[in-house]
């Protein structure tokens, strides 16, 4: 618990992602939206990000979780993204 909320923790390097348990966590959303364009793992593939459909983005999440923005945290039915700390505090308060 961390100022008065409690949540739960994943490594998802230790514990990887699932397809369904990732499928569902964007379920509200688009694959794009988690993926990590920016990312040297991204970028070491050479793949043209237009030449990719959700399916590969799903599987080349579930093949390296780099690829994977960070941090990823759900509240009830929403996802926040990346570093986006003021909008999750909002929506708590």
């Amino acid at each position: 618990m961390q100022a008065g909320v409690l949540f739960r923790e994943r490594d998802i390097f230790q514990e990887p992602f699932h397809e369904i348990e990732l499928r569902e966590l964007i379920r509200t959303s688009k694959p794009a939206s988690i993926f990590s364009w920016r990312s040297p793992s991204f970028k070491k593939l050479g793949l043209d990000p237009e030449d990719l459909e959700e399916d590969d983005l799903i599987r080349l999440m579930l093949k390296e979780p780099r690829l994977i923005r960070r941090p990823l945290i759900r509240v009830a039915d929403k996802l926040f993204i990346g570093a986006k700390l003021d909008e999750l505090l909002e929506d708590l308060s």
